[in-house]
């Protein structure tokens, strides 16, 4: 069972990213800038987090909408999402640090996924 690793697409908020980065250890974090894909077209954050095997993070609905497209037609493919829109940081990091400590990458692997926060 490999760990969960997050990709935070670079509309998601700096406070959110840094809670999870104290808080989940065990997790493997970076956001879209970190991994050289500032201004990146949904379709290349999608890939690289298909070959980084890597769960997105997203704000962006329109990240969330690319993904459910391009996943549609094809079985767990490493490319999960997550998304999370107007909560409040804290229940965002709650639960990002829940969901790196208590599952596995491999539970995220094709699947979408809003987080009813």
């Amino acid at each position: 069972m490999s760990q969960v690793r997050y990709l935070f697409d670079e509309n998601c908020n700096g406070r959110i990213v840094r809670g999870v980065r104290r808080r989940a250890h065990s997790s493997s974090t970076i956001t879209a800038q970190e991994a050289g894909l500032q201004n990146a077209a949904d379709s290349s954050i999608l890939e690289y987090a298909a070959a980084e095997h890597r769960v997105i993070i997203s704000h962006d609905f329109r990240t969330l909408k690319a993904q459910q497209k391009r996943a549609s037609g094809r079985t767990a493919d490493g490319r999960p999402d997550l998304g999370a829109s107007g909560s409040p940081g804290w229940e965002v990091i709650e639960d990002l640090t829940l969901i790196a400590e208590v599952t596995s990458a491999e539970e995220w692997q094709g699947k979408i996924v809003f987080l009813p926060i």
